[in-house]
């Protein structure tokens, strides 16, 4: 099956991988920037099956096989060198199952508000808050735009917006939901116990106000990562990288130069 990826640069393989139902430009623009004066990076963003750019197929019935369609695409355009992987939300489950099963290749690892549990109702998330709203921009959206918008942002202005619109909210149009649902239903958990010590410098980054996957049960995989910087960063939600750009860009510039090291 063909999935879509992108490719920019030359050098040491850094594979992004976007949240559930977006696709890889929620990857490109948090990262992207952060690349315009380091060299020696090839970028691989890649789009989950059924996303983006990427079309379903009838053999992917749940998140196993997700994880092994990416796999299998990371076996044919980088075959046994060593790479590091970030993965944003859904993305960031499937990146630890990528360390899991490759663990010899991959050594780097960097979770933006990982989801750690599949099950909603099992995870530990805080109330839904909102620390800075414009209401003007707030009323000049249509009714299902702002509903979009305010159902996470926790900080609610205009480049957050326009940022949530072009990332989050026109790619999640691509998707196709027949083939998503059914994911959900049959196995958005994977089958198999990811939980592995991983001995490589490592970056989880969680928002304080995420109300979607919480920052709580990411704390949780702490042990599993002795080389782990963790930070919980307010004023911040589900799209931290938004929200808390300048934070978010100075964590990861320290996570690449731990790689350097």
């Amino acid at each position: 099956m063909a999935i879509y990826y992108k490719e920019m640069g030359e050098g040491f393989p850094i594979v992004m991988l976007h949240g559930w139902s977006l696709d890889h430009q929620v990857m490109f623009h948090a990262m992207e920037p952060l690349f315009e004066k380091r060299s020696g990076w090839k970028r691989i963003y890649i789009d989950l099956p059924g996303m983006g750019q990427s079309k379903s197929h009838p053999s992917i019935k749940n998140s196993d096989d997700i994880l092994e369609a990416v796999v299998r695409l990371l076996d044919e355009i980088i075959p046994g060198q060593p790479f590091v992987v970030c993965g944003n939300s859904y993305g960031g489950y499937i990146a630890r199952g990528i360390v899991r099963l490759r663990q010899d290749q991959v050594h780097g690892l960097l979770l933006m508000a990982p989801m750690t549990i599949p099950e909603f109702d099992e995870r530990e998330v805080p109330k839904q808050s909102v620390l800075k709203r414009d209401s003007n921009l707030i009323s000049e959206l249509s009714t299902e735009d702002a509903e979009a918008f305010c159902a996470m942002g926790v900080v609610q202005g205009k480049t957050e917006w326009e940022r949530f619109r072009n990332e989050i909210l026109l790619p999640s149009k691509q998707t196709n939901y027949e083939f998503t649902n059914e994911i959900r239903q049959n196995g958005y958990g994977f089958t198999f116990d990811i939980s592995t010590e991983f001995e490589h410098p490592t970056l989880i980054i969680t928002g304080r106000q995420d109300n979607v996957v919480g920052y709580n049960d990411a704390w949780r995989l702490i042990e599993d990562y002795p080389r782990a910087t963790f930070a919980v960063l307010d004023m911040a939600g589900h799209n931290l990288q938004i929200e808390q750009t300048d934070v978010f860009n100075a964590l990861v510039l320290n996570w690449l130069d731990r790689l350097d090291d």
